[in-house]
């Protein structure tokens, strides 16, 4: 198949509306454009160079946990949730109970994000790998009642408030067994001879194009790139995630895949694709960097403390993962009396390597500010969304 004859698929039309029922995907795919071989070529050189530094820091699993927390945080704030970073970090108890709702969604995507990257040591990248980690997002929060876990049964929308009004409707449920299966069968067809970032490319607009959960699937869609990447070899640490790019970016995003979907404009979505995982990769590895000087400035800091050094290299081992925390976590977790974690966390301080964050006289929390405000920058104003709702 080639991209510059690419028919997307066809609308058919229900009782009441019409459903777009997209072609297969498992095939081979070939292109003229030599600007993608371009942007492949960057693409592929910028992940090599994030991958690369995943395998030379020392204790790397420590910053992608942090990588994780800020791709769940933005990826839902695109499906509407507004909960800060920071806000993330905090224990259930410190949020608002307002607030509690979207604070439980993120943190189900955390959840859902570090198993299904564990399960691939157990499971393919599949379909079912990806319904478990769906039920995991969906569990105990607004979405609890649309079939956490399995694949839909009926019929949902992407844009407006329902069916009559919607700016586009996926495929038929009936459809979406079938879909879905060859999608699967792509994912894993060798003696198709397609590059895994086009293979990835296809597969995103396949997946949010067949839609098929009832809610969830942005964020099941976004997590399906790590899976990938990781599950291939491209990556030894799922450490890149292209929400941010795709937030800011958030209009030409719409815009590429509704494109594609209209007039088979392949071309014009794999490019931009290729641009995410280019600047992405580039950003991830620039950000290793900042975390390499950081770490070996706040460990000259340390230093000073003499006998208690140990301990504070312990706590800052605890910090990487988790930058906001009280003190008596940070002793229960080193393994001190909470008199000994007080009189560190007030070491911390003195070495401006914690900050204390909310004013109070009790129930305290410390913040790893230099560290933090490196997944803390606010994301550029992309354009205007295309599809202004979320998806159902």
């Amino acid at each position: 198949m080639k991209f510059e004859t690419f028919k997307p698929g066809r609308w058919q039309q229900r009782l009441q509306y019409k459903s777009f029922e997209p072609v297969p995907v498992n095939h081979d795919w070939q292109w003229e454009d030599p600007q993608i071989n371009v942007l492949l070529e960057s693409a592929n050189r910028a992940l090599g160079e994030l991958n690369a530094f995943s395998l030379i820091v020392p204790d790397v699993d420590l910053f992608i946990e942090m990588h994780v927390v800020k791709e769940a945080q933005t990826s839902s704030r695109i499906e509407g949730t507004n909960t800060g970073i920071d806000e993330v970090l905090l224990p259930e108890e410190q949020i608002k109970p307002e607030r509690r709702d979207d604070w439980r969604e993120v943190r189900n995507y955390i959840d859902a994000v570090n198993y299904a990257i564990a399960e691939l040591r157990n499971l393919p990248l599949s379909n079912r790998l990806l319904r478990q980690a769906h039920a995991i997002l969906l569990r105990g929060v607004r979405g609890e009642h649309k079939l956490p876990g399995e694949f839909r049964t009926s019929q949902n929308w992407i844009g407006g408030s329902s069916l009559a009004d919607a700016a586009f409707i996926p495929p038929h449920h009936e459809n979406v067994p079938e879909l879905m299966g060859d999608l699967e069968k792509f994912w894993h067809n060798t003696s198709a001879t397609v590059p895994h970032l086009i293979r990835l490319a296809i597969s995103h607009y396949q997946f949010e194009t067949v839609h098929p959960f009832l809610d969830g699937n942005g964020r099941i869609g976004r997590l399906l790139i790590p899976l990938y990447l990781v599950s291939n070899g491209l990556l030894a640490k799922p450490s890149l995630y292209l929400s941010d790019f795709f937030e800011r970016n958030r209009g030409s995003y719409y815009d590429a895949l509704t494109r594609v979907r209209l007039s088979g404009d392949l071309i014009h979505w794999v490019r931009f694709f290729l641009q995410g995982v280019a600047e992405t990769s580039a950003k991830g590895r620039d950000t290793f960097g900042k975390i390499l000087g950081l770490r070996t400035d706040v460990e000259q800091r340390i230093l000073t403390l003499g006998k208690r050094a140990p301990n504070a290299h312990t706590a800052l081992n605890i910090l990487y993962r988790s930058p906001v925390l009280a003190a008596a976590d940070l002793g229960r977790q080193i393994g001190v009396s909470v008199p000994t974690a007080h009189a560190l966390v007030k070491d911390l301080i003195r070495l401006e390597i914690l900050t204390e964050i909310t004013g109070q006289g009790r129930d305290r929390l410390y913040a790893f500010d230099a560290y933090l405000d490196m997944f803390l920058e606010p994301p550029a104003q992309g354009d205007a969304t295309s599809l202004t709702s979320p998806a159902h």
